[in-house]
């Protein structure tokens, strides 16, 4: 047998300087930089049987569908656009389609154009108004502290000058309706959930909403090449993160300090520490996998979204993350948005209407019955709008979606199909041939769709979600850093967020205490991301 003496011995792999745990936009962002500058000595753990995280596309029919993000939201100084350019993925030379939105009531009647433009104006400007506070010197009516309550103080005042109460209603009608499609832009159950001084903090990029021809997901195919195949490691979810094996006093730069900026947090222990196997001085991480496999490294980039984070915050990191991540983490809202797409054997809707926004009327003779979700979660659909011909989509968020996740196929098809009978008052609208709803809320490695600032919480709350965990005072490195959508102060609930976090958290790694050149994702084009970034967009 030929000796082995003589032949290097073989890499660890279950040993690296980082790891990154979450194959999402964030951590592949993070994973992509990582090797763009050269450095590979990191593993990419992901959960689930494919990368993308909240992006993920499937076909229906010959369509191209995604359930997950939809639009790339702003095209000057925002990086994904930009890598998309990058690599021909947008058709400079595509025309918009025309956008023709129509409104009906539950009597299949429908509203005239003019009160529709009327009400969507008058609307943007109550909006408006609302994230105005942000910057400005002056407070809201007292007792008003959420969207949703200022909104309706401004819905009541402009209903209070029209005098015919049948076109009162009508309005009325259209207000709640775009109340309903806020809450799915938002990502809340209820715009009283959302509080009125943090509104301004998302900082809207110019441009406007891009779609790519080839669907959201053919973004990730230029970002994933770039990662070495043996350092993405599929169906490896992660059950605990201990951070300080080496149990050196571990520093929160998110408290004051009389003589420095990180203080210095005493450790504790519980009865999950003897799950922490104390390693060499070299590695202070280790990473603990459903499957068994354990990974130690330097470095842990730690992308899992928020649902997770609430979901498992007391069992997932050993020592326990310091106060102030838990509070952030407790105070800031995941809600729920999912999609109900309906396909069809043929075409049935007027070729020249795009989307239809449904006008319920509030259950008024059964107030009880409001609260029975089964009679009533359908309504939380506000609106139904084209894919194609022959594929709808329906939106619906909060708890009526939570509730939606748990009906079987058949139920949702057969209330969509008596809903759009009702609306387009059409008995003969076919059944769908095939209906998929997603399950964000269900889904272990999501537990929602994406963040909002919660009465309550605020922008700081973010920034203390993004603050990396430090071991002692003289590391120039953080050990634990922290990156998503979640941990973006400006650009929360967007994939180009969750992209930025993730190339910074990259950038902090690789640059050892000091200021160093970075190669960045754009390599013959210049990267405006890197400096308009933060800088907020008129």
């Amino acid at each position: 047998m030929e000796s082995n003496e003589n032949n290097p011995p073989e890499k660890d792999e279950t040993k690296c300087k980082v790891l990154i745990i979450g194959a999402g936009m964030a951590g592949l962002s993070a994973a992509y930089h990582l090797s763009k500058n050269g450095f590979n000595d990191y593993k990419l753990l992901e959960a689930r049987k494919r990368v993308g995280g909240r992006i993920v596309q499937i076909k229906m029919g010959n369509e191209p569908v995604e359930l997950g993000a939809n639009w790339i939201h702003g095209v000057l100084g925002n990086p994904v656009y930009e890598l998309a350019m990058q690599h021909g993925l947008v058709d400079i030379m595509q025309t918009p389609k025309p956008h023709k939105v129509i409104a009906a009531t539950e009597k299949g009647k429908q509203v005239p154009f003019a009160i529709l433009h009327e009400i969507y104006e008058a609307y943007l400007c109550f909006l408006k108004r609302c994230e105005e506070y942000f910057l400005s010197q002056y407070l809201p009516p007292e007792g008003i502290d959420s969207v949703g309550d200022h909104i309706k103080l401004e819905i009541s005042l402009y209903l209070d000058k029209i005098q015919d109460s049948r076109e009162r209603h009508l309005r009325e009608l259209l207000f709640e309706c775009l109340l309903k499609r806020e809450t799915c832009i938002c990502g809340c159950d209820d715009m009283r959930e959302i509080d009125l001084l943090e509104l301004g903090t998302y900082t809207e990029l110019q441009g406007g909403n891009i779609t790519l021809p080839e669907g959201y997901s053919s973004i990730l195919e230029p970002v994933t090449k770039a990662i070495p195949s043996e350092n993405l490691l599929l169906q490896h979810p992660v059950n605990l993160i201990c951070w300080n094996l080496n149990k050196r006093n571990s520093i929160d730069n998110g408290n004051d300090s009389d003589d420095s900026d990180r203080t210095v947090v005493e450790e504790t222990t519980n009865s999950r520490e003897s799950s922490c196997e104390k390693t060499n001085h070299q590695y202070n991480i280790e990473v603990n996998c459903d499957n068994g496999k354990k990974f130690q490294a330097e470095h842990l980039i730690c992308t899992m979204p928020l649902g997770v984070l609430k979901e498992h915050i007391d069992t997932l990191f050993q020592p326990p993350l310091p106060d102030y991540k838990r509070e952030a983490v407790e105070r800031l809202l995941f809600g729920t948005v999912d999609k109900i797409l309906l396909e069809y054997e043929r075409p049935f809707l007027n070729p020249g209407i795009t989307e239809i926004l449904l006008l319920w009327e509030s259950d008024s003779d059964d107030p009880e019955g409001q609260d029975d979700l089964s009679k009533t979660w359908y309504k939380k659909i506000y609106s139904f709008s084209k894919i194609t011909e022959t594929i709808i989509l329906g939106w619906i968020s909060g708890k009526e979606a939570e509730y939606m996740e748990t009906l079987p196929k058949e139920t949702i098809t057969d209330t969509c199909t008596t809903v759009l009978r009702k609306f387009l008052n059409d008995p003969f609208i076919p059944k769908p041939k095939n209906v998929v709803c997603t399950s964000w809320h269900s889904q272990p490695y999501t537990k929602g769709s994406y963040t909002a600032i919660a009465v309550g919480a605020s922008q700081i709350d973010i920034e203390c979600l993004a603050q990396p965990l430090y071991l002692d005072e003289e590391e120039t490195r953080p050990a634990v850093l922290f990156a998503g959508e979640h941990t973006h102060s400006n650009f929360y609930s967007t994939v180009h967020g969750a992209y930025l976090t993730g190339r910074t958290a990259a950038q902090t790694i690789l640059n050892e205490g000091t200021p160093q050149e970075m190669v960045l994702d754009c390599e013959d084009d210049a990267d405006l991301s890197s400096w308009v970034q933060g800088i907020s967009l008129e």
